[in-house]
Parts: structure tokens; sequence; C-alpha cells
């Protein structure tokens, strides 16, 4: 075999022997660990010392991991986030790194509606009040009536603007870029400051990369800022939110609820409170599901491997 290739991308797994005879025909020796969300450094460094290529999931590639890999030569993660590998540390190794971008806004925007929808007509409530044999009649709001805020308005946030427009909402957006501005006025978006996008905000959804100046962007100061019956809403990553100053928001009724696909451990931990707050939905970090969306991606990501180790082949 020319190639060793570590394929740890969740999504990937389940059905890599699709493309096994491709990848034989490249000479390209698969190597598939068992893995639960994400591998840690702990769990790399043993294993990438002698690996060529990677397809990645949300793996922990640290500076010391990157180090270890002496014949690692393109990481192409599985998705578009690329935020827990050491964007620098590959620089300076020469390591190429590739994605997919705008590979999964659809989805999620439709993920982030499906929740403000549950939440404004309080189906889940309805329908839990209903199995326990209740004819409970619980108030809903309409998203016309309602404001929402966006955070980070880039592909998905775009798209989840689009939908806010048709369903007649108020729409704040907030981005250290500066969205186009023919989208902006076509989408009906004013771009406010974060404070007042928090003050004034019914649903906050948070879309932004998640880097040293977004991290926490939601803490403790901002749920306190917020309406009491305001709902937060996490797909893109987890440590965007302060979680244990969201979970007393939570507890001392701040806020009215949240919605949550990401989490600043995962699998979430058994012991989270949040398992336990009926004003609270959950999702594993699913949001981008989409049969369609993940073959792109397959494809993608398997083009942007071999490209990577051809170009350092020639």
């Amino acid at each position: 075999m020319r190639w060793k290739v570590l394929i740890t991308a969740p999504y990937m797994q389940p059905i890599v022997d699709r493309f096994r005879p491709l990848f034989t025909d490249e000479a390209i020796q698969m190597i598939v660990p068992p893995v639960q969300e994400r591998m840690e450094e702990d769990q790399l460094l043993p294993i990438i010392a002698d690996i060529d290529g990677v397809i990645s999931g949300d793996d922990r590639f640290t500076r010391r991991v990157l180090e270890h890999a002496r014949r690692l030569k393109v990481i192409s993660k599985w998705g578009t986030g690329i935020d827990s590998i050491d964007l620098s540390a590959a620089k300076d190794l020469g390591i190429r790194v590739c994605n997919t971008p705008n590979a999964f806004s659809i989805p999620v925007a439709d993920s982030v509606f499906a929740c403000m929808l549950s939440f404004a007509r309080r189906t889940h409530l309805m329908d839990r009040a209903m199995k326990q044999g209740l004819w409970q009649k619980i108030n809903g709001v309409s998203l016309a009536e309602s404001t929402l805020g966006i955070i980070g308005v880039g592909n998905i946030g775009s798209e989840i603007a689009r939908r806010a427009r048709a369903f007649g909402m108020t729409i704040l957006g907030n981005d250290i870029r500066q969205p186009d501005a023919a989208f902006v006025e076509q989408a009906g978006i004013r771009m406010v400051g974060k404070d007042e996008l928090v003050r004034g905000s019914d649903f906050i959804t948070t879309h932004c990369d998640l880097n040293a100046s977004s991290f926490h962007i939601l803490s403790e100061d901002d749920f306190v800022m917020m309406k009491p019956t305001a709902f937060v809403i996490n797909t893109a990553r987890g440590p965007l939110i302060d979680e244990q100053a969201l979970i007393r928001a939570l507890k001392n009724k701040r806020i009215a609820g949240a919605a949550l696909d990401v989490f600043e451990h995962e699998p979430l931990n058994k012991d989270s409170p949040l398992l336990r707050m009926e004003n609270v939905l959950l999702a594993p970090h699913n949001s981008n599901s989409s049969p369609a969306a993940w073959e792109k991606v397959h494809q993608n990501t398997i083009r942007n491997l071999l490209a990577g180790l051809r170009e350092v082949a020639r």
C-alpha cells in the first residue's frame, strides 16, 4: 500500500465499505478505529505516527498530535468546522487542512426553525400533557409576533434569515464581519451590537465559528440582559455558550428555555441538569442530519483527501 489513511469521521465510518474499492485502487490502507463522537489527543497519539492522511470528525488535532504525525500530509475534515485542528501547527508542519464549506446550511437552518416553532407553538408541552391524560390548552405565540436575533450572519445565519423573513419575523443580526449589504436589505435584517440583540430578541441563535473571540459569546452577563421570555438556540459549537451560566439562567427562570444540539463536552454528561429540564430541547449534535447533504460531504471529503495525497506525491 502506498498510503495509510485514518478514518475517524463518525458519519463516514458506518458506510466506509462503500468506498473500499476506490481506496484499494489508490493503494490506500484504511485504518478505522472505534470512535464515540470524536478522538481526543491521548487516543490519537498512539496511532498517528505512520498515518499519511486523515478523514476526520471533530477530533483534537493538537500541536502535540500533529508533531507526532511524522508522515501526515493532509487532514480532510468531514464537514465544515475545523476549530478542533491546530491550524497554526498544521501550517508550520506543512500539513494540508481541507473541509467542505457551506455543507449543512439548509438542514441546520431547518433544525433551528423546528426548535423555534416548538417553543413558539408549545407543541412539545401539549404533546406531553396529552400523553399524560391532560386536556390542557397552553398559550403560544406566532413567530410573526417575535424578534429573532442571529449571532453570525454567514451561510447558516443567512439561511435562517430567509426563513424568518418568510414567517414575518423581525430580524436582528450581529457579526464581526459585515455581511453582504444587498442581502441584509433584502432579508430585512437590522445589524446591531450584541447587547442590543440580546436585550431585544425573543429567540437568539448562534452561528459563528468557534475561536478566541467567540468563546462563551453568550455568558452570564448576556443571560441577565435577556428577556425572561427569551429562548436560546445553539446548533453551532458548544463552547459558544457558557453552559454553566446557561443552566443557572434556566434554573432561576431568567430566560424561558433553550434548545441545544451541541455542548461544551460531548457526549453530554448523563448527570447534566439539562437532561432534567422541561424547558430545554436536546439533540446529540445532529442538526446536520440530511442524507443528501451527507452524500455530498462524503464525496467532497474523499476528493480533498486524494488531492492532498497526490499533491505531495508529485
